[in-house]
């Protein structure tokens, strides 16, 4: 596993060592049970998720709010053998977006030449 590359690239506040410092190894590993093909796929996910909600960065916190599942994987046979066994998660609902500010002035059916 690299250190931030070609996969965290489009993300503004990936660092080095972002997916491999602290317990991050052994958390990716206990979510992919260490196939190559969930973890690209996790952090595909992560990395989609992180550009929409603004937070740029991958964390255990953001992987936590999705799961990988075989339809991710379309393009193998389950049948042969090619589908991984993908450990068991249950997602936990992420932080919500705070609201953006109404930033329309409106004062109203007066203002716009509209009495009462």
């Amino acid at each position: 596993m690299a250190d931030s590359g070609s996969c965290c690239d489009p993300l503004l506040n990936g660092t080095k060592g972002m997916l491999t410092g602290g317990d991050m190894p052994e958390y990716l590993f206990h979510r992919t049970g260490g196939v190559v093909g969930v973890l690209e796929k996790l952090i595909q996910h992560g990395c989609r998720r992180a550009i929409e909600d603004k937070s740029e960065r991958l964390t255990k916190e953001l992987f936590n709010q999705f799961t990988v599942t075989s339809g991710d994987m379309p393009d193998l046979d389950a049948e042969s053998g090619e589908q991984p066994k993908i450990p068991p998660h249950k997602p936990t609902p992420g932080k919500k977006k705070p609201k953006g500010r109404n930033t329309v002035f409106d004062d109203g059916p007066a203002a716009a030449g509209k009495t009462g």
